[in-house]
C-alpha cells in the first residue's frame, strides 16, 4: 500500500467505506475511546472538522480498545456517546486493534510511515497522523496534542487542497 487512498475500513454502521473516497482532502486519522481522560479532545477533534471541512479537511475517528479497556461499547454505543456527548458528525470506524498482531492494516501502514517517540508503535488513544491530499502521511502527533494545536499545520496545507 503506498496511500491511505488503499485502504478501506468498516464505518461504524457496519459497511465497507473506500478511504480513496477522501483523495484530495487533508485527512486527519485519530485513533478514540469513550472512556479516556483525553475523550474530551473529540469536542476539538469536531470543532476542527465543522469548521475546516468546507476547506478540505475530514476527521476519521477509529475507536480502540486496546489501552486500559478504555472503549469497551459497541458500534451503536460508541456512535450515541461521540455525538450526544461531543456533538461528532466526522465519519467514525468501527473498533480496530492498532498494534499488536491483530492491528488494522490501515495502522500498520501508518505506523510505519511517521514512528512516534517509542517508535513505531502507538502509545495511547488519540494519536493523530496528518495525511496530505495525497495520500501521504505528513506528520504524526502525540495522543497528548490538542487538535487546536494542529490548526496551524493545517492552516498551511488546506490552501494547498484542490
Amino acid at each position: 500500500m503506498r496511500s491511505l487512498h488503499d485502504f478501506t475500513a468498516e464505518t461504524l454502521a457496519g459497511e465497507q467505506q473506500d478511504l480513496g473516497a477522501y483523495a484530495g482532502r487533508a485527512v486527519l486519522v485519530v485513533n478514540t475511546a469513550s472512556r479516556c481522560g483525553l475523550t474530551p479532545q473529540l469536542a476539538g477533534l469536531e470543532e476542527l472538522y465543522a469548521e475546516l471541512a468546507d476547506d478540505g479537511l475530514v476527521v476519521l475517528g477509529f475507536p480502540c480498545n486496546q489501552f486500559g479497556g478504555q472503549e469497551p461499547g459497541d458500534a451503536e454505543e460508541i456512535g450515541d456517546f461521540c455525538h450526544r456527548n461531543y456533538g461528532v458528525s466526522f465519519p467514525m470506524f468501527a473498533k480496530v486493534e492498532v498494534n499488536g498482531s491483530g492491528a488494522h492494516p490501515l495502522y500498520r501502514w501508518l505506523k510505519q510511515q511517521k514512528k512516534g517517540l517509542l517508535g513505531r508503535r502507538i502509545t495511547w488513544n488519540f494519536t493523530k497522523f496528518l495525511v496530505g491530499p495525497d495520500g501521504r502521511v505528513l506528520q504524526r502527533y502525540a495522543p497528548t496534542t490538542r487538535p487546536a494545536t494542529i490548526r496551524a499545520d493545517l492552516a498551511r496545507m488546506l490552501p494547498l487542497v484542490p
